[in-house]
């Protein structure tokens, strides 16, 4: 394999191998602890802007498959494992993962201490990197990582949302049958906003009885009142969530015309459009094994997370409830607003990948719906 080189901008400088494409790329340094689950990561919208470390030693074991995938591409800018295994074993499996990432231009690096590397960003934090197989002089590419902007003021919703409206019919996933899908007419309707929207959240909104049309993250709100949907829902994306003036102002004009139900970036715009604030988390939250308690019910929830900010609960409680919470930080995982039916979490109910301990917060939204039309 040719050689890659990893440079961070504070300075530390990893030797590797490439797999993958060639060339030079470059992205906020992220580590994720998930054990499984590399498609669904890399074609992950949120993950725009950010090159991924997997935790787990040995990626690649079982392949590329058609229906893993979160969205129509790989958003991630760069891959960074331990070992890449280029011999996959899954009855699933269509191609390698290098294959995958090579035909998609995304470039790897394997063969580095990636302990050494996510220790070193769990202290110092998350930081602008770059991935290169071109250019071997180290400082040079340290040089390269420190003129990087950071994530703070990054708009990247704009990156990674749909273009129009469109409508979406996939249901869950079934071992003998595949993705279903599910009839035209549903008895609740709901508009989407794609931040990044990821595939399994339409498919979960669609299974648990929902007609479903995805909307443009600029759409305003009185285009998507006009199509009188019984809710709204606010989806996961990429970068600061301050930037993104025009969704923070469509959802603040949406607050009581309908229920609204937000995932991750849908809840920092959320906190955003009620006058609260968010913050950048030093290394974030990215796995499939993050410990949150439900204040509701006291139930500890193991559940699937990727997010680099946050909202502050302190901006906020004068409008809104805290319903769930970190249990390894402490950091606000979910807000319900007081008097209006909207509520909203920061981690992923939708896994893919991760456990499926909170679907029930699908039939939360359900709920909310029918309890709005009753009145």
């Amino acid at each position: 394999m040719k050689k890659a080189i990893l440079a961070l901008a504070d300075g530390m400088v990893f030797e590797g191998e490439s797999f993958g494409a060639e060339g030079e790329t470059s992205g906020e340094i992220v580590f994720n602890t998930s054990m499984t689950g590399y498609q669904e990561i890399l074609t992950d919208p949120s993950y725009k802007g950010q090159i991924v470390t997997m935790t787990y030693p040995q990626i690649g074991n079982y392949g590329v498959n058609n229906e893993d995938v979160e969205s129509a591409k790989p958003f991630a800018e760069g891959f960074i494992v331990k070992e890449y295994l280029d011999i996959p074993s899954n009855w699933r499996s269509k191609k390698s993962l290098h294959q995958y990432l090579r035909e998609n231009g995304i470039v790897g690096i394997q063969g580095i201490d990636t302990r050494a590397l996510t220790k070193h960003l769990r202290d110092l934090g998350a930081q602008p990197g770059v991935i290169t197989t071109r250019d071997m002089n180290p400082h040079s590419i340290v040089a390269k990582a420190k003129a990087l902007p950071t994530m703070s003021g990054l708009d990247l919703v704009k990156d990674v949302t749909c273009k129009e409206p469109y409508h979406w019919r996939e249901g869950d996933w079934d071992l003998e049958k595949g993705y279903a899908m599910n009839p035209a007419s549903s008895k609740y309707k709901v508009v989407a906003y794609d931040y990044g929207i990821k595939r399994n959240i339409l498919r979960l909104i669609t299974s648990a009885g929902c007609d479903v049309t995805v909307v443009p993250a600029t759409m305003p709100a009185e285009e998507v009142l006009a199509m009188n949907p019984d809710g709204i829902f606010l989806s996961n994306g990429p970068g600061d969530p301050e930037p993104v003036a025009y969704a923070i102002e469509s959802i603040r004009k949406l607050l009581g015309r309908k229920p609204i139900f937000g995932i991750c970036l849908g809840q920092q715009l959320f906190g955003l459009a009620l006058g609260g604030r968010t913050y950048k988390l030093k290394f974030g939250h990215h796995g499939g094994n993050q410990p949150i308690m439900d204040l509701t019910t006291r139930k500890v929830e193991i559940a699937a997370e990727n997010h680099g900010f946050a909202v502050d609960m302190d901006t906020v409680k004068d409008y809104v409830v805290m319903t769930h919470i970190n249990l390894n930080d402490k950091t606000c995982e979910g807000i319900q607003h007081k008097t209006l039916p909207a509520f909203s979490v920061q981690y992923h109910p939708e896994a893919s990948p991760g456990p499926h301990d909170s679907r029930y917060l699908f039939k939360r939204f359900i709920d909310m719906m029918e309890k709005f039309k009753s009145q």
